[in-house]
């Protein structure tokens, strides 16, 4: 018997959409499955969708999912519940939805294990330590406050696999997590599944961490799956179109290429579709591909594809010709810095976090900055912004003194520099709409309001690949790398000249990422200038100028991008870029041949 089998899932809206339609996949004790796809092609819907729970607005209305012999679906409300807390695990991307920020750590960890707290330390203690984290009393005392979001993301993956379910589910847990540290959790996941036949689906927007924990890979869009096989199968033999745009999205820590998003747009929740549901958007379309809805059919290599052009596909596909991009040379040298930072020390209560940071970042320089959660990257850049009180340091901007305290600071120096908040979910506010969310700056800047507010807003919402029609939504109402795309618009709205950005791509696909990119990449052709926070090393080759390593507070290396990633001089910096996952796309290339 499987330990997992998912037949015909569906999940439609109130009105009758459809939003994931006839999903099927099982699942042997001990495999995992990568789930894959962009924003809002309907991942989540199915995660959730497995613990038999839907989203406000939506309904399960027909398949079976059956975990340990059990079909949730079929269950009464009490019986579900009993059932989700003995067989299945799950972490969701946002690590403050799964914490109580009024209990400690320790409590919150003994809640979902039987028996009493003193018999489960052992227990909890050997999961803190598998996902990196301290064991110790003074930690499990904590409140999850007191954690960076790496550490909450960690503590909340540890919680899902201490009661050692028969199915967990990912939904994009190493979103926030640096690269050493998602090395760990990614190994321990494998490990825990395969060591205690505990089968898992992994629900990522990243094909590189699907490549290094997942089994399988499943590929959707528009709520279907439009390609599953072994992780061979689709990573390096890939057959649907799809597949294939997302592989080309994906930056390199090898070199700094030019990044291609896929054309178009992801459908509406629920729109409906003649035929393909890639058709708008696919390089290989033909009529009739726009005539009828495809059927799922199987592979030369073993995978099975939703396409009628399988084998024209696979034998035309190729990896494309990219021109390597050449970083700014000696901007900081003979240009007078943007920003200039002295001296910068930073301290949590008696705890120093930061030791004497100096740097400048030069007009249309991108700064980025990288390190393993906790190392204070999140702190410096509060610091620049004015959020944190305990600091001390000399600051510049276009050579003018700057106030340490974002409150001491003039209107006309907040407009010119903007922020850009990791944590997509708390930066908006849920009860204001995503054109109020970019208006209200516009207002507070340039006194902007009405027809005009709305069409700066329109422009700044299109820039990032959100659709006007969203406009009048709520944070709740989209996913979570909408939620970033438009915290970013409303940053960029601003029109500021310095932007400050706090893992701004970690929530996005590598389409959308890659738009994103490329639009920031844009702008400081333009002369916006950056400080890029970032654990994705990929992007800093994509888009930095220089980087700055920071270890425990210090910088342990800085430079060119191009020589810290080829030649990396400190062990530090040598252990992050060993820890760095890579998509092998050259193995893909295949025979390119003529259209037929």
């Amino acid at each position: 018997m499987k330990a997992v089998e998912v037949t015909g899932l569906t999940v439609a809206l109130d009105d009758g959409s459809v939003i994931a339609d006839g999903v099927s996949f099982s699942l042997e004790s001990g495999q995992v499955m990568g789930l894959v796809g962009e924003s809002g092609s309907g991942k989540s819907t199915v995660a959730l969708a497995l613990l038999g729970f839907a989203k406000k607005g939506a309904n399960i209305t027909g398949g079976k999912v059956v975990v340990g012999g059990v079909d949730l679906l079929a269950l009464a409300p009490n019986d579900l519940r009993e059932a989700r807390k003995k067989l299945i695990g799950f972490v969701p991307q946002d690590p403050a939805t799964a914490l109580n920020p009024a209990m400690r750590i320790g409590t919150q960890m003994a809640e979902g294990l039987l028996g009493a707290t003193k018999k489960n330390l052992p227990r909890i203690r050997e999961v803190l330590e598998a996902v990196g984290l301290p064991s110790d009393d003074a930690f499990l005392r904590r409140h999850p406050q007191e954690l960076s979001g790496g550490q909450q993301q960690r503590v909340a993956i540890a919680m899902a696999v201490a009661k050692g379910p028969k199915l967990i589910v990912f939904d994009e847990p190493t979103t926030g997590l640096d690269v050493s540290t998602q090395a760990r959790v990614l190994e321990m996941v494998a490990r825990l599944c395969a060591d205690n036949g505990m089968a898992a689906v992994f629900v990522s927007h990243d094909l590189a961490v699907v490549g290094a924990v997942g089994d399988l890979v499943t590929v959707m869009y528009a709520g279907q799956i439009l390609e599953t096989g072994t992780r061979e199968e689709v990573l390096l033999s890939a057959a649907h179109p799809y597949s294939i745009a997302l592989l080309e999205s994906v930056p390199s820590t090898r070199q700094r290429l030019p990044l291609v998003s896929i054309p178009g747009r992801t459908p509406a929740p629920g729109a409906k579709f003649d035929g393909c549901v890639f058709a708008d958007r696919c390089a290989f379309v033909e009529d009739a591909c726009r005539e009828s809805a495809p059927p799922l059919v199987t592979t030369p290599t073993g995978s099975t594809a939703r396409c009628v052009r399988v084998d024209h596909v696979r034998q035309n596909q190729t990896c494309l010709v990219k021109e390597p991009l050449h970083h700014a040379e000696n901007r900081a040298a003979d240009t007078k810095p943007v920003l200039s930072v002295q001296n910068l020390d930073a301290s949590y209560d008696q705890t120093q976090v930061l030791f004497d940071l100096s740097f400048d970042v030069a007009p249309g320089e991108c700064l980025a900055v990288v390190g393993e959660s906790g190392s204070g990257k999140t702190t410096m850049s509060r610091c620049l912004i004015g959020l944190h009180e305990n600091q001390t340091g000399n600051y510049e901007l276009d050579g003018k003194p700057l106030p340490p305290q974002l409150r001491d600071r003039s209107k006309p120096v907040k407009q010119q520099m903007q922020y850009v908040f990791q944590n997509p979910y708390g930066s908006l506010n849920p009860r204001d709409t995503i054109s109020t969310a970019v208006t209200v700056p516009l207002k507070h800047f340039y006194g902007l309001r009405g027809k005009a507010a709305r069409e700066k807003a329109k422009e700044a919402l299109e820039r990032v690949e959100i659709p006007w029609r969203l406009a009048d939504r709520y944070p709740a109402e989209l996913s979570g790398g909408q939620r970033q795309r438009v915290a970013i618009a409303r940053a960029l709205a601003c029109d500021p000249s310095l932007l400050i950005c706090d893992e701004v791509t970690s929530g996005l696909d590598v389409s959308v990422q890659a738009s994103v990119v490329e639009l920031l990449r844009t702008l400081q052709d333009e002369g916006l200038s950056m400080v890029f926070i970032t654990h994705d090393l990929a992007v800093v080759r994509s888009i930095g100028d220089r980087v700055i390593v920071l270890s425990q507070g210090h910088v342990v290396e800085s430079g060119a991008v191009e020589e810290v990633l080829t030649t990396p001089q400190h062990p530090y910096t040598q252990g992050l870029l060993a820890d760095t996952l890579e998509v092998d796309r050259e193995v893909r290339t295949s025979t390119k041949e003529s259209a037929s």
